[in-house]
């Protein structure tokens, strides 16, 4: 850039206010021995104060300033800060009945406090406040908020006499002097300076605070003789007494060593002064023989005059004196400020316009004041189209950041509603509807008519809210009036101090000081100054002085055109084109005669308008440094980041880009002109009409930069709700971007910020700070801030952040992640036409955008555009890094994966599906990723219910591990869907195996009630007609029922089946229909089943072999019998399901016949081939429990009876339990005979034992069987007459007599086949009862057996030698 300006003009930077008003700490006091004095007396005034150490960078206090404006009886004090937001800043202090004097607030700084001394027009006051360094220590301040000095105001005692004291009616106050002046000595003492009411200067102190004292009064007089003349000071005559002429009109202190030196500057326009210690007039000077005055300037009264100190260690004590002559000059002083080196001036001219001007009166030689820019005042009225809704113009014009404070439109809104409503601390969104409801109810009042026309309605629409509009502007006016210059001699800040606000003034840029310098400035400006150059120096002011021509030509409808061609996207160039042909049209003043005969003067026009638009255009090669890491320990955090910093950078950009965008619009416009002149002298002697299009070219995206700069900074962010920020920071981190320094989760802003605000507080202030303090060898504890280098320096690298064509991708992405997606959105649509950089990035952010308002198709289109650009841009080249241990891949397959990620936590897979069908394409060559892309794409059409292209996209992963993941997802979600069907019905080709042994390892591995793999299974084999795998899944199916199921449900499950398995087996040909079955205690080894360990850790040896069983058809239909049989045991006894599901079918029968279940019994016995021992010992055992029983369990005994089935009986009699049961036991008898009469044994065995006398109907049955086995019996259980009896029974039959009784076809005869008779068992009973002789009745009973034998012996001698003479 070329060498600057030594001295350019400054910009006013007051952006209004958007918060509700400042909340006030209200302190009211009211001093005894006070009489009220009117309000009104004395005009407003306001002052600043700023702390010694507010330039150093490592100091508490850096950056801090305490402003103050007085009105009647009430001080307003506001401490503000450029680094932090203050906590309880503002305090409203009401000294009732004593109206303050202008400039009677003075502060001053002791070590530990802060000394605030006040003059009113009756009192002095002395408030002590802490220091802020001895509240923080400023290596300590890391948050973004700290408490003020004036947050413990309200504790301070104002009664207390030390701190206050009534000025005394001798001397007296002067009525008709606000002069005034204090200071703390250096014992700290307080001392005020005021004009005496007899015309001199009269000096109260008060004691220092902490100790006891006396309230003194010093009364100055020049009574005395001069002791000394000071060089170039004038003597004049001294008069013993003071005259009203000596009356000081201003007051200022100088403090030496220990003396206090009081300049006042008197009606009589001569400045004396005073030695405070020495109480002596040291010297008087008369002013006017350092100006040409009048004789009437001489004789009349000085009222107006101004006095300024100013102090320099190095160059001594300045002194600044404004002489007021009336009648003299157009423009009236308001204030004045002075430091070792400038002069700044506040005038209000004769339109009662604010005018601020300054000089460097050590380098300026020619005395050329320079001007300051002030903010205007919004227009008079807003000019509305009738293709416009006045309330929506009028809305849109008074609620645009920097145009109209909170404040006034509220003060506004009160007076507009006639006071019937009180509006107070309303955010901007509430005011907004606050003063629409407003300005449409009066509007609706006083509408009378029923009906009117559109134009009509149109037209009192625009009257109402015009109305509201002039009464806000009236507020506005009246807030923004400037009360006094505050001027900082550490960093050189100047602040204009007004009614409800501040504002600051910063060096204006080169571009902007030439085209916004008025006309007789521009001519004199020394052309030297601006470039090296001195030709070009002057082809840039006349070209400057050409676009002012032009910019003072065009009407608001000109302007509008190129505003309406920037924001819809059109050619600018068309715009200046039109621009240009109304300015021809309607030139009335001979502008363009102007112009024309203007650019004569340029001798290079291509080469001016080329440095014009270099000095304006803010691209750079490479993206700036990211930020550095923050010094922490200087407090560099925090610099110029609280709001009112931010309000004056951003309202800085708003103002620059404006400026600059009218620049080139009338640049723009000139360039067409010189298009359409075409006049090679013109042109600068025949330069290429291609150069002069480059330039056109050059400057449209330069305009559209600005334009979209400015709307920027106009454009307010939204407030956004918690849960919109957590979702957002759940996308980020998916992206990986929540961790990178332009993505802070915003938090909810209490105020409105433009996006602009949003990213210099968010984002930008920490890029800017890093970089203007990171050079090395820079102390930063010894660095002073310099307010204009260092506002110049922040803006100069604010603009490269914002700048549209730059490489550097922060600002977007701040508002990205602070959730403005509609900003983002509006950026992105005024960016994308005509700027070629990051336009990946810009399609991925619109994406995110759209992606958050529900539109997802619209958000993949986006995000497959951007996909071109993965690797030529730094903001995807960031998107794309990979995380620690992942795969790398190509970098657009990256950037794929990432935006799959975000889709598929979004919750979007159709559009998943669709981009990583569209990734498949790129990595043709890549199988790992084809794979990992192939398995999103089954997940997804999965989770969509898409089966049959789950299942392709399943048959398409290369990855064999992955494919066979996919395929237990398929199986494990079909199942739980019920989609067994089309899990069925896939080919699975080459996948055979593996569905099967997925699907058995899922059926082996889950709970068999809840799921239905093994039925799966069974489905998918009889599909592919395997019956005999069929067969072998349901046959497992049942074996683990019984074994784990063991429910009544589970039992019929079971019964089902092993049904289906003897089926599948019956649809085989025999000599295949047999089935395999693990041995009996062998696991079923699942793939990925943790390992067997024994107890101390190993782990178990796997078993190599397996003991194999087939099961034939015969088999299956057994265990079917045997599930049925189960199953009917446990539904005639539920209690019996727990044991009976796996139990054998020996197990079983005992079960069986515990419950009466004799048939089913039986029948299992005779499948399986088992005894029927234990039914009949049963049923026994049930006989002899009736026949013992009461009516109780005859009555159970009717349940179990009649599940067997009892043969028809035909009797006379109603029969009882006991006898059916005696009856089932007969008819078992007969029914099932057995070997040796086993099953009669048995039952008389059991009887026996239980001592019951056996039926006659069973020893006649068992007679016929066995007849010797029944004598044993008795013998064993020692029933001797029965077997005497039954012995003797026996030997009839055996004669002849009875025989068929006892199964004897033959009885005993010599032509019969043999007979026996079991002597045994009879030897065996006679020598029992021979024994037994004792009991008389076993010896008859011996004697009638032994007599039978004897007799029985004889018939058999006799038959046997019949039998054998016949056999000779």
């Amino acid at each position: 850039m070329a060498a600057g300006l030594a001295e350019r003009s400054c910009l006013e930077l007051s952006a209004a206010a958007r918060g509700p008003p400042r909340r006030f700490q209200e302190v009211v006091f009211s001093p005894p021995g006070t009489v009220p004095l009117p309000a009104g007396r004395y005009g407003d005034s306001a002052g600043g104060f700023c702390y010694q150490e507010s330039a150093q960078l490592a100091a508490a206090t850096r950056n801090r300033f305490v402003r103050w404006t007085t009105s009647g009886d009430t001080v307003e004090l506001v401490e503000e800060s450029l680094d932090v937001n203050l906590l309880n800043n503002a305090v409203r202090l009401h000294i009732q009945g004593c109206p303050f004097l202008p400039g009677g607030v003075h502060l001053c700084e002791v070590q530990n406090h802060l000394v605030v001394l006040l003059i009113t027009g009756q009192t002095v006051h002395r408030l002590l406040l802490p220091h802020p360094a001895r509240m923080y220590r400023s290596e300590l301040i890391t948050e973004s908020q700290m408490q003020s000095v004036f947050t413990d105001i309200g504790k301070i005692n104002f009664r207390d006499p030390s701190n206050y004291y009534v000025i005394p009616s001798v001397p007296g106050l002067a009525s008709n002097s606000v002069a005034s002046a204090a200071w703390l000595s250096s014992e700290g003492e307080a001392l005020f300076a005021l004009p005496s009411a007899s015309g001199g200067i009269f000096v109260l102190k008060l004691p220092p605070h902490d100790a006891p004292g006396m309230v003194s009064v010093v009364e100055l007089k020049q009574s005395s003789v001069m002791q000394r003349f000071l060089t170039g000071w004038m003597p004049t005559a001294i008069r013993g007494d003071c005259g009203p002429s000596d009356l000081p009109i201003s007051l200022s202190v100088h403090c030496l060593d220990h003396d206090a030196f009081l300049f006042a500057l008197c009606q009589d326009h001569k400045l004396r002064m005073w030695s405070y210690k020495d109480q002596m007039c040291l010297m008087v000077a008369d002013l006017l023989e350092f100006m040409p005055v009048s004789r009437d300037l001489r004789l009349a009264a000085g009222t107006g005059h101004r006095l300024r100190l100013a102090f320099s260690q190095s160059l001594g004590l300045y002194l600044g004196v404004y002489m007021h002559a009336p009648k003299r000059g157009q423009e009236t002083l308001v204030d004045f400020a002075l430091t070792s080196s400038e002069i700044w001036a506040l005038w209000h001219n004769e339109e009662n316009q604010t005018v601020v001007k300054y000089i460097n009166f050590e380098q300026n030689v020619a005395c050329q004041w320079n001007q300051v820019f002030v903010q205007p005042l919004p227009e008079e009225e807003v000019t509305v189209r009738h293709d416009q809704d006045p309330r929506e113009t009028y809305l849109e014009y008074l609620f645009m950041p920097g145009r109209f404070t909170n404040a006034a439109i509220q003060k506004a809104l009160q007076i507009f509603s006639q006071g019937t409503e009180r509006h107070m601390d309303l955010t901007w969104d509430e005011l907004k509807k606050e003063v629409t409801l407003a300005v449409e109810s009066e509007f609706q009042g006083s509408v009378t008519e029923y009906e009117c026309s559109l134009e009509e309605f149109w037209q009192l629409q625009v009257e109402f809210w015009s109305k509201f509009y002039a009464c806000c502007l009236q507020y506005q006016e009246a807030l923004s009036r400037p009360l006094a210059l505050h001027l900082n001699p550490y960093s050189n800040m100047v602040c204009l101090l007004k009614k409800g606000s501040l504002s600051f003034l910063v060096p204006c840029s080169l571009v902007d000081h030439l085209y916004l310098l008025s006309n007789e400035h521009l001519l004199t400006e020394d052309d030297a100054a601006i470039f090296d150059d001195l030709e070009m120096s002057r082809d840039v002011v006349c070209l400057v002085q050409c676009l002012r021509l032009i910019g003072e030509s065009i009407s608001m409808e000109m302007a509008f055109i190129m505003e309406m061609a920037c924001s819809r996207l059109q050619p600018p160039e068309k715009a200046a084109e039109q621009i240009l042909e109304d300015l021809i049209a309607n030139d009335t003043e001979n502008v363009m005669e102007d112009i024309h005969s203007k650019l004569q003067e340029i001798r290079n026009p291509i080469h001016a308008i080329g440095v014009l638009i270099r000095e304006m255009d803010y691209e750079t090669d490479a993206d700036m440094e990211r930020a550095h890491h923050l010094n922490m320990r200087m407090n560099l955090t925090q610099l110029y980041s609280s709001g009112t910093a931010v309000n004056v950078v951003c309202w800085g950009i708003c103002k620059i880009a404006t400026i600059r965008f009218l620049i080139c619009r009338d640049l723009l416009i000139l360039q067409q002109l010189l298009l359409r002149l075409g006049d090679p002298m013109v042109l600068g002697g025949g330069q290429l009409f291609q150069s002069q299009q480059d330039l056109l070219h050059r400057t449209s995206p330069l305009l559209l930069s600005y334009y979209l700069i400015r709307w920027a900074s106009q454009c307010l962010a939204s407030d956004v709700p918690v849960d919109t920020l957590e979702s957002n920071l759940q996308h980020l981190s998916v992206l990986e971007l929540a961790d990178t320094t332009a993505v802070t989760p915003h938090k909810l802003v209490s105020g409105p910020q433009t996006i602009v605000e949003l990213f210099f507080q968010e984002v930008a202030r920490k890029h800017i700070i890093s970089r203007l303090f990171s050079q090395p060898n820079t102390s930063l504890a010894e660095t002073s801030l310099n307010w204009p280098h260092l506002i110049t320096a922040i803006v100069a690298d604010f603009l490269p952040l914002l700048w549209p064509s730059n490489p550097g991708f922060l600002f977007p992405e701040c508002l990205m992640g602070s959730c403005q997606y509609t900003q983002l959105q509006e950026y992105i649509r005024l960016l994308q036409p005509w700027c070629h950089v990051n336009m990946g990035s810009c399609c991925f952010m619109m994406g995110r955008c759209y992606l958050v308002m529900g539109e997802g198709h619209k958000a993949l289109d986006c995000f497959c555009q951007a996909a071109s650009e993965v690797g030529r841009e730094e903001f995807l080249d960031r998107l794309i890094q990979p995380e620690e241990g992942e795969m790398v891949s190509t970098p657009r397959l990256q950037y794929y994966n990432k935006v799959l990620r975000l889709l598929d936590m979004v919750g979007l897979p159709e559009l998943v599906i669709q981009l990583a069908t569209l990734a498949i394409m790129e990595s043709a060559d890549d199988w790992r990723s084809q794979a990992t892309l192939r398995t999103c794409i089954f997940k997804h059409h999965l989770d969509l219910g898409h089966n049959s292209e789950a299942y392709v996209a399943l048959t398409q992963n290369p990855d064999p591990s992955r494919q066979l993941d996919c395929l237990r997802q398929l199986v494990v979600v079909l199942c739980e869907r019920s989609q067994l069907q089309d899990l069925v019905e896939f080919p699975y080709v080459n996948l055979h195996n593996e569905v099967v042994g997925i699907i058995e390892s899922h059926a082996r591995a889950v709970d068999l009630m809840t799921h239905n793999y093994y039925e799966l299974l069974y489905a998918f084999h009889i599909y592919r007609h395997n019956y005999r795998k069929a067969g072998t899944v349901m046959f497992e199916y049942g074996m683990r029922l019984g074994r784990e199921v063991r429910t009544l449900r589970g039992l019929q499950k079971q019964g089902n089946c092993f049904l289906a398995a003897i089926n599948c087996l019956r649809l085989i040909r025999p000599e295949y229909a047999w089935i395999v079955q693990p041995a009996s205690g062998a696991v079923y080894e699942r793939p990925g089943a943790s390992p067997k360990r024994s107890h101390d850790g190993e782990c178990t040896a796997v078993p190599t072999t397996h003991q194999i069983e087939i099961l034939e058809l015969e088999d299956l239909e057994r265990e079917c019998v045997l599930a049925r049989i189960r199953l009917t045991l446990v539904q005639h006894d539920l209690s019996t399901a727990a044991v009976a599901g796996n139990s054998t079918p020996e197990e079983t029968v005992a079960l069986l016949v515990r419950a009466g279940l004799f048939d089913t019994a039986i029948t299992l016995c005779q499948t399986f081939k088992l005894p029927l021992t234990p039914i009949f010992e049963g049923l026994t055992f049930k006989c002899i429990k009736l026949q013992l029983g009461g009516e109780a369990v005859q009555a159970e005994a009717w349940d179990w009876l009649a599940a067997n089935q009892l043969s028809a009986l035909v009797t006379t009699k109603e029969s009882s339990a006991t006898d059916e049961a005696w009856r089932l036991l007969s008819s078992y008898l007969e029914r099932y005979p057995s070997q040796n009469s086993l099953y009669h044994r048995c039952v008389i065995n059991k009887l026996l034992a239980h001592g019951i006398p056996l039926p006659n109907w069973l020893i006649n049955s068992y007679k016929k069987v066995d007849a010797a086995e029944l004598l044993r019996l008795y013998l064993n259980y020692d029933l001797l007459e029965e077997a005497v009896d039954l012995v003797l029974e026996y030997v009839d039959a055996v004669l002849g007599k009875g025989h068929r009784y006892f199964g004897i076809e033959f009885p005993l005869s010599a032509t019969a086949p043999m007979v026996w008779l079991p002597y045994t068992a009879i030897d065996q009973l006679l020598q029992a009862l021979r024994e037994s002789t004792t009991n008389h009745y076993n010896v008859v009973l011996y004697q009638k057996l032994h007599d039978k034998m004897e007799d029985y012996q004889q018939k058999v001698s006799v038959a046997t030698r019949d039998h054998l003479y016949r056999r000779n």
